[in-house]
């Protein structure tokens, strides 16, 4: 009979406390498609006010709650009547993860203080980069490229990508397609000029690619070496270089000559202690009680 009524017991302290859930997408997100995560009891009747949202962080292994700075758009948990709602308008590559709802009750025990977790990915595709092997990534390459004949041309596109995207080159006018994110033309000739496209295409959503177009010019054999791309880019660096070298010594010539008239603008120190004794009963002496005629110095 104990038994029984200490099994009641429990059972009516565990069942006055509901099941907190929460809800949101059950399938990946294009990235900037609104997403709404919605906190709430198995029982209306519960208190909402006192739950947060919480994010799990990779990089710490640990949960963290969900503030204003983990967004960049500020969105803040709304309480809805019977349900705690929390709005991503545009969602990127870092707000995908692990949400779960958590109680600020401490009068429950903890698998009854924290939901299930809800974890959603989000597809993402960032802009589609173009460069040229031999060159800096950060000048980037021009959609316009002028080479001379029987020059060797090494163009590579890149996309960052929730996966890994699939890449391939084409060329108007031709039917043949390269997959590869790589395209290497060697010994050009005029046949090579044209318009070459690189397309980037996510492997999991159709809709989602990207796409950069370049146009390739030869040069005839007696164009002079500053018309071709590399040569322009030659100047410029060369131009630049020369700027900052008469920048450097302009400034060297004028802190010389500032440092030469100050030094020049100071006069003798005209230290009169030198030239002749102080008397305590001088002009130039201090008071003194004593009547000493003897010099000081």
């Amino acid at each position: 009979m104990n038994v029984l009524l200490v099994a009641a017991v429990v059972a009516l302290i565990h069942g006055s406390y509901a099941t907190l859930l929460i809800k949101g997408p059950t399938q990946p997100v294009l990235e900037g498609e609104s997403v709404t995560l919605e906190c709430l009891y198995s029982d209306s009747e519960a208190n909402i006010s006192q739950v947060h949202f919480e994010k799990f962080a990779e990089y710490m292994q640990k949960w963290l709650p969900v503030r204003e700075r983990f967004w960049c758009y500020n969105p803040k948990p709304v309480v809805q009547s019977d349900r705690l709602t929390l709005t991503l308008p545009h969602p990127g590559r870092f707000n995908e993860g692990s949400y779960r709802c958590v109680s600020n009750n401490e009068n429950v025990t903890e698998q009854e203080r924290s939901s299930e977790p809800l974890t959603f990915k989000v597809y993402y595709m960032g802009e589609l980069l173009l460069t040229r092997a031999g060159f800096t990534s950060y000048l980037g390459v021009s959609t316009e490229l002028k080479v001379r004949l029987g020059d060797e041309v090494v163009l590579k596109c890149s996309a960052g990508s929730s996966e890994e995207p699939t890449y391939y080159w084409s060329k108007d006018g031709d039917d043949w397609i390269l997959p590869s994110s790589t395209l290497t033309l060697r010994k050009m000739t005029a046949a090579d000029e044209g318009q070459y496209t690189c397309v980037a295409k996510h492997p999991s959503v159709e809709t989602l690619s990207k796409k950069r177009t370049i146009s390739i010019a030869v040069l005839p054999e007696d164009a002079r070496w500053y018309e071709s791309s590399d040569g322009q880019l030659i100047l410029m660096i060369s131009a630049a270089a020369a700027a900052l070298l008469v920048f450097l010594l302009s400034m060297s010539v004028f802190l010389c000559r500032r440092a030469k008239q100050a030094k020049t603008s100071k006069g003798p120190i005209d230290d009169r202690s030198q030239k002749k004794p102080i008397y305590k009963t001088s002009v130039e002496s201090l008071t003194s009680t004593c009547a000493d005629k003897q010099p000081l110095v």
